[in-house]
């Protein structure tokens, strides 16, 4: 791996976008590294929680490599595009929780890399924005798809529409953000939340984060009963027989993921 570094420890895996010289810009070796990242951290059981962040104090990941797509034809536009489409959506569909860690500006393909993780921390720091359109194109890693689900459409548009960018403060007002931390504080809160969500069942963290991602894109009867099926599916597992016990037996349950 050149663009990225991978580290694993204590059942967390942190994926750090690391081209600082070019504010982490995405660009095409850097998502297929990316993929190939993700794709052996979800088959690897022991990691429970992913956390994405971006090399160095100034970018989170400043959007894709510009230097890069000036040249492409449309055939190679839309390539470029399903490239960072396939593994976003990995990201968003992988059984391990997905927290991006925003420590800078996250713009134009890096908010939509911080959109397909599950949770958003940003540090006081951290800048978004969708400026496509400054350059004659749309959002094209699934921005104007995740964006309007998150945010609501009308905020969408006008963020993709005016190509604003906005603070981790309004960030968090529209939706956007779950936390905010000063610059320091970040990736110790982080590895805090992945502490915590790590004590939980962590079969169970998965199938719920399967009824939300799957239910958003279903009519409200067919999710509801993709729910039913899901909570029906944890009364075979061994956790819940344990954390049903252990509430009984007023302990800490200790949860083997299975």
């Amino acid at each position: 791996m050149e663009n990225i570094i991978v580290k694993i420890e204590e059942g967390i895996a942190e994926v750090i976008i690391n081209r600082p010289k070019s504010l982490n810009a995405l660009n095409s070796e850097t998502l297929k590294e990316l993929g190939i990242a993700i794709k052996q951290i979800s088959e690897n059981r022991d990691i429970k929680v992913l956390i994405i962040t971006g090399a160095g104090n100034k970018a989170f990941v400043a959007g894709a490599d510009i230097t890069e797509m000036k040249d492409l034809n449309a055939a190679q536009g839309r390539e470029l595009a399903r490239l960072a489409q396939k593994v976003f959506s990995d990201i968003e569909n992988m059984p391990q929780v997905a927290i991006a860690a925003v420590n800078g500006y996250a713009l134009g393909g890096g908010c939509e890399l911080s959109m397909a993780c599950d949770i958003r921390v940003a540090s006081t720091k951290a800048k978004f924005g969708q400026p496509e359109v400054n350059l004659g194109i749309t959002p094209g890693f699934a921005g104007t798809q995740r964006l309007p689900r998150l945010v609501g459409k009308g905020v969408a548009k006008e963020l993709i529409f005016t190509t604003d960018m906005i603070d981790a403060k309004e960030a968090y007002r529209i939706g956007l953000v779950n936390k905010i931390y000063e610059p320091e504080e970040l990736m110790i809160k982080v590895k805090e939340m992945s502490k915590k969500i790590m004590s939980k069942g962590s079969y169970a963290v998965s199938l719920a984060k399967a009824a939300v991602n799957n239910g958003m894109n279903m009519d409200t009867e067919s999710a509801y009963n993709y729910e039913a099926d899901i909570f029906g599916l944890c009364f075979a597992t061994e956790d819940q027989k344990e954390g049903m016990k252990a509430f009984v037996e007023k302990r800490q349950a200790n949860f083997k993921g299975c």
